[in-house]
């Protein structure tokens, strides 16, 4: 479906994929209200939920409270920080095999696909080193 395109609508996807992050729609909202100082926060989750099921974005559960988006739309994954709950996007080697198998076995059967590892993001792997060094 061809969204049409509103200036709050390409603001919002221009402001989030600028992001090296994953905001939630609250935190997109105040990185906005920079460039339209008068948009709603209704309108920004409006835009989010519109511009997700069109596939122009990416929404994130990942077993958070809130939701968090993502500008990337290119195939890649997520490691979320079991300490901070960062989110970092990662491409590991050897997926695309793991991804071209599963297209193979089950044709037109996958409509879409969202991997995450849970683990450290590398600030708190350093710090957890640290710490245990300490011990």
């Amino acid at each position: 479906m061809k969204l049409s395109k509103t200036v709050q609508r390409k603001v919002i996807v221009d402001e989030l994929r600028k992001l090296k992050c994953h905001p939630t729609a609250d935190e997109l909202y105040e990185v906005v209200r920079r460039k339209l100082p008068r948009i709603s926060l209704g309108t920004v989750y409006r835009n989010l939920e519109v511009l997700s099921a069109n596939g122009e974005i990416q929404r994130l559960g990942l077993g958070r409270k809130q939701m968090c988006f993502d500008g990337n739309t290119s195939r890649h994954y997520h490691l979320v920080c079991r300490l901070c709950g960062a989110i970092e996007d990662i491409m590991p080697d050897g997926m695309d095999g793991v991804e071209k198998e599963l297209e193979s076995k089950l044709t037109d059967r996958i409509t879409g696909a969202s991997v995450s590892f849970t683990g450290y993001c590398e600030k708190c792997a350093f710090q957890t080193e640290k710490d245990a060094q300490v011990s």
